[in-house]
């Protein structure tokens, strides 16, 4: 019989659910241990400076990337890092994030090896994936002149690195930020990505920091 387990067969990464439970009764009691009034603070209300938006990738942990505890980081997160003006699943967190809870800072953070780019680099996406990613497919098709030049894997991270630019423009377009920033009030954009080789985040240089930084070219 041969050694090599079929994709569709392959035995998945992680603990099982009974593990998960344990896992979780250790961390509250380690944490209780530390700070006997964490979960008594995080009870009452959320005063978070961030809102993420990020990929979905299970390789992709935003607590353990950025160092960050429970409370601190407001988290959303879909197929490729998506914002998209006709969804509203994103549209209610970041509405909820900016008039809400007042986040001083909205980050998109993408990732090298994404899958959701990648299908959309070969074409091979069905179904609501491909519907989703159609964006993404449009602006590989806008720059495929010169990405096709770069060998695969160089350009599969340019086109990662170009998606968050695409997103942080939607991001700056939507109602919510644009609400804040006739205010007066500070809300910076970041476009952030994530080497998943070595675990490092690469600041892409893409702030957005009011109105008058809208012009600049994140493509």
């Amino acid at each position: 019989m041969s050694e090599q387990i079929s994709k569709d067969n392959q035995i998945k990464d992680g603990p099982t659910l009974s593990e998960i439970l344990r896992n979780n009764q250790r961390w509250a009691s380690e944490t209780k241990e530390r700070d006997p009034a964490f979960f008594e603070r995080s009870a009452t209300q959320q005063h978070p400076k961030y809102l993420w938006i990020g990929c979905s990738d299970s390789r992709v942990p935003v607590s353990q990337i950025t160092g960050t505890a429970p409370g601190e980081v407001f988290v959303h997160r879909n197929v490729a890092n998506i914002v998209q003006a006709e969804d509203p699943s994103c549209q209610s967190v970041l509405e909820f994030a900016v008039l809400g809870l007042q986040v001083e800072h909205i980050v998109i953070c993408g990732h090298y090896k994404c899958g959701g780019v990648h299908a959309a680099i070969q074409g091979t996406a069905t179904g609501k994936v491909a519907s989703w990613i159609k964006g993404i497919a449009q602006l590989y098709a806008s720059k495929r002149k010169s990405l096709e030049k770069l060998p695969d894997e160089a350009r599969l991270k340019a086109l990662c690195e170009l998606n968050v630019g695409m997103q942080l423009a939607s991001l700056a377009s939507s109602p919510s930020v644009q609400q804040v920033w006739s205010q007066g009030r500070a809300l910076d954009l970041h476009g952030l990505i994530y080497d998943l080789e070595t675990g490092l985040l690469k600041d892409l240089g893409m702030s957005l920091r009011g109105p008058q930084d809208l012009a600049a070219d994140l493509l």
